[in-house]
């Protein structure tokens, strides 16, 4: 998963006994809930105050501390974009770029003029479909626009070749998003909504008959999701590496012009291309055969107008609302226009909006403060390679090579990407703009293939609230906008520190280990350096970690998908363990006073579980179950903490206590 950061660590650790006796926890007690015994909940008793005192506003489907910390981020950039309007951009700047498309999306009286206008070219470029090669270049011409029925198609790191860039092929095109949603009678209420959803952008885009237009689309995607592997299916990484060449890929799935394909995205057919889900595209190229052409040309329009609800009019992301929102998750009340906007621009200019965000909110003092706390964790994780009894000795000196080769990203790239060849262009419509973007960030992508990894590359902005691991990089990436509390506070003592932004580093580079990431090498490398007894003794592990996830329920007969999330799962318990020890080793054997009447060890469990601190609504909890790869809050928290003696010792946590988990039955990986 991703949740880190931290400032001013280097600067803590020198503090005197005196200064660390007086410092402040950082911890706000009117967040924990006292009528609660930490031994029967502690998820609730360490932030049932918190849930108390931020109630789930209506624009939410769950709102918990990274909300805040992107609320306060949203405040930050309205008024950075402000001054940039105040300024008068030069014409051609990145900051006249971010200005004119935020003002674009401002504009909700030329939108509701414009109506359906902006989709008319793209509607008509599908109605003229006309065979089996036209059909083929109208699908390219989507996926030019990273809008991907069918299948998506990406550049990046051959996960067996690293350096090198390479075309992956996988399943995509569900509108919902998950095969479930259609193959699983519990959620016909939903899927009833969806088609209702088609029918009413159908009808605002101009589409004969759209109720019966809709109907032919949910049969298409009936049909792709019996073909669809599942979410769980999709994590095996060895499984979804399937090379073959252009020439193989053209002629094994004849269904489809991919020859048509190639030449319409201007990509000169590669040698070597990965196809994620073979099954999938056999049992697709029979589809296509068969089906409709005019079903399918009613499903491309489906999946083009559905991708451009929220760039146009209110009346289409009213539509788009009421189901994807409203339906799916729970959500009560749109969020007002500027946050949408601010959003889009942020995400479709990420580094031009990102050198804003840390020229003003960022300073280089703050990186290299955290260069100090990621070193002590990578000693520690290193520690607990060294003592784990499951392992051979010549598979610990391969994962120590891969720790020590980790790299570190922190706050904003040192090279920002270029938008010099990128125009906005005001006279434009919201949504051309958008799809302009779409278009030159899927052109620069495709332009890759073939060719050397640049791995100085940011997957996510440094104004983004996150943090990540990329196992083809073995990097670690903690962009700036998470130096914020409850994840980093500089005022705080150190048990907080590491029991919230320590536990997010720990967990970032144990997802290097986990049951996806060990499976690469220290240059990035899908490779297998592990010993067979040493692979057996970790499958039986994770297998229990599965089953104590999954005998969790979530909701009266839903449970949690221990499988889905093990990656995750594995990193948290990992991220708590490994800066547990970071945490004691920085006390250099004198162990601080109490603050608050709480020893250092409750500060950093009750830090961890106030990063989790959230209220969701049902719908949301069901709908992250079927889709989300991270356990839910309470779940990261009580789950978690039952396989940790340290917790138990913590807080006296003793048999007859509910959050007590015997010993035979825990599970201790990294």
């Amino acid at each position: 998963m991703n949740r880190v950061i931290c400032i001013m660590l280097a600067l803590l650790a020198t503090l005197s006994c005196k200064e660390k006796e007086t410092a402040k926890s950082a911890l706000d007690l009117s967040n924990l809930d006292l009528t609660v015994a930490p031994g029967d909940d502690f998820y609730r008793y360490a932030t049932g105050g918190w849930m108390k005192s931020h109630p789930l506003k209506p624009e939410y489907s769950r709102y918990g501390t990274m909300n805040v910390l992107t609320e306060n981020n949203e405040t930050r950039l309205r008024e950075l974009f402000e001054a940039l309007a105040a300024s008068n951009p030069v014409p051609g700047s990145e900051a006249q770029k971010i200005d004119d498309l935020y003002k674009l999306g401002l504009d909700s009286t030329r939108l509701a003029a414009e109506g359906s206008s902006p989709l008319l070219k793209g509607l008509e470029d599908i109605s003229a479909i006309s065979d089996s090669r036209s059909f083929a270049e109208a699908v390219a011409r989507l996926h030019q626009t990273a809008c991907f029925p069918f299948f998506s198609a990406y550049v990046t790191a051959d996960m067996t070749d690293s350096d090198m860039n390479v075309l992956y092929l996988s399943q995509s095109g569900l509108g919902m998003g998950d095969r479930d949603y259609y193959l699983d009678t519990a959620n016909a209420s939903i899927k009833e909504g969806y088609r209702k959803y088609l029918a009413r952008v159908f009808g605002l885009s101009g589409v004969e008959n759209p109720d019966s237009s809709a109907a032919d689309v949910l049969e298409i995607e009936d049909a792709i999701a019996a073909i669809s592997w599942s979410s769980v299916e999709c994590r095996d990484v060895q499984k979804s590496y399937n090379p073959t060449s252009a020439k193989d890929l053209k002629s094994t799935y004849s269904g489809f012009d991919f020859g048509a394909w190639f030449r319409t995205v201007g990509m000169d057919e590669p040698d070597k291309i990965i196809v994620s889900q073979p099954s999938y595209f056999a049992a697709l190229d029979s589809l296509l055969t068969s089906a409709d052409l005019g079903k399918l040309k009613k499903y491309l329009a489906a999946q083009f107008i559905s991708d451009y609800c929220t760039v146009l009019g209110e009346d289409y992301y009213d539509a788009y609302f009421d189901f994807f929102r409203k339906t799916m998750a729970g959500v009560k009340e749109k969020q007002p226009r500027w946050k949408r906007s601010l959003d889009a621009a942020s995400t479709l200019l990420p580094e031009a909006v990102g050198k804003l965000y840390v020229q003003a909110y960022f300073p280089q003092e703050s990186k290299d403060a955290m260069l100090k706390m990621i070193a002590d964790i990578r000693s520690a994780l290193g520690e607990h390679i060294d003592s784990l009894a499951w392992m051979s000795d010549s598979t610990k000196i391969v994962a120590k090579e891969k720790l020590e080769a980790i790299t570190v990203k922190v706050g904003f790239p040192d090279k920002w990407k270029d938008y010099s060849t990128l125009i906005i262009n005001p006279t434009l419509s919201y949504m051309e703009n958008v799809k302009n973007i779409r278009k030159w960030e899927m052109a620069d992508n495709y332009s890759r293939v073939g060719k050397p990894v640049d791995k100085t590359e940011w997957l996510m902005s440094p104004q983004t609230v996150n943090a990540y691991y990329n196992p083809t990089t073995n990097e670690i990436c903690f962009p700036a906008a998470i130096l914020q509390p409850p994840f980093f506070n500089p005022e705080a003592d150190d048990a907080v520190n590491y029991g919230a932004i320590g536990v997010v580093i720990s967990h970032e580079m144990t997802h290097g280990f986990d049951d996806q990431g060990r499976h690469f090498d220290k240059d990035g490398n899908m490779t297998d350096w592990w010993r067979p007894e040493d692979e057996e003794a970790f499958r039986k592990m994770t297998d229990v970690l599965v089953a104590q996830f999954d005998s969790v329920y979530v909701l009266p007969g839903v449970r949690a998908n221990g499988a889905l999330c093990l990656g995750e799962n594995i990193a948290d318990q990992g991220g708590l363990r490994v800066a547990y020890t970071a945490l004691q080793n920085s006390f250099n054997g004198s162990r601080p006073a109490d603050i608050d009447g709480f020893t250092p060890g409750q500060r950093f469990y009750i830090s961890y579980a106030t990063i989790w601190a959230m209220n969701l609504t049902d719908e949301e909890k069901a709908r992250l179950t079927k889709l989300d790869v991270h356990s839910l809050g309470e779940n990261r928290v009580n789950v978690t903490l039952r396989n940790l003696q340290t917790f138990f010792d913590a807080f006296g946590i003793a048999e007859g206590d509910k959050m007590y988990r015997p010993e035979e039955e825990r599970v201790v990986i990294w």
